[in-house]
């Protein structure tokens, strides 16, 4: 596809987290910072206040590893995943977009890791009331037990085939599993990294299995 870089020479470039897809940051680029980009496998940027190229983290450490780079249907704008080494904003917030305008009442803001980052928080500055923090103050055992026994309501709704109770206990299961992640020190990163390279192994199985 022929990209279409505006008048200016310039062309929007959303960043987004690879891993949580979470929206990072809105930047620029123009053909020289795209190779740039591409060559070196990290992103740089056309500055417009500065009017110059500016690598990411070039300063502040904070580097973005390129995993892929996609055009939108019109070719005007970018869609760049990356795996941050820091925040993406010079505030020290993991994303320039965390000034909210509107929430939906009927759509709570959620995010699985934001539900990580709560359940930390509680492992390390526990609550006086918080089952979380309950939890972890009982340790490993008492955590393991807790995901053992939603692994078998799980099995029992899913048997008995009621949809409903399944997604509850499946809800159930999931917290209990990232309460698990939190006492042993597991990013969630960590673990979509592992699934991640199971999906390279069997997108290449596939493609042997189809010459």
């Amino acid at each position: 596809m022929e990209l279409k870089f505006g008048a200016d020479g310039l062309i929007p470039a959303v960043v987004q987290d690879y891993f949580s897809k979470k929206v990072l940051t809105v930047a620029y680029m123009n053909r020289e910072s795209l190779e740039i980009t591409m060559r070196e496998g990290r992103t740089c940027f056309f500055s417009r206040s500065r009017q110059a190229l500016w690598r990411k983290g070039e300063t502040s450490g904070n580097v973005q590893q390129i995993v892929g780079i996609r055009a939108d249907c019109d070719g005007d704008a970018l869609l760049i995943e990356v795996v941050p080494a820091g925040p993406a904003c010079h505030t020290g917030e993991d994303s320039c977009f965390f000034e909210k305008l509107y929430q939906s009442d009927e759509r709570p803001d959620f995010s699985l890791d934001a539900l990580f980052r709560l359940i930390e928080g509680r492992k390390k500055s526990p609550v006086e009331g918080s089952y979380t923090s309950y939890l972890f103050g009982k340790g490993i055992d008492k955590v393991l037990k807790k995901v053992g026994e939603e692994c078998t309501e799980v099995i029992v709704a899913g048997k008995g085939g009621d949809r409903g109770e399944t997604v509850f206990e499946l809800a159930d299961l999931i917290y209990h599993l990232m309460v698990l992640m939190a006492q042993m020190d597991i990013e969630p990163r960590q673990v979509f990294e592992q699934l991640a390279s199971r999906h390279v192994v069997d997108s290449k199985v596939k493609q042997e299995k189809m010459r």
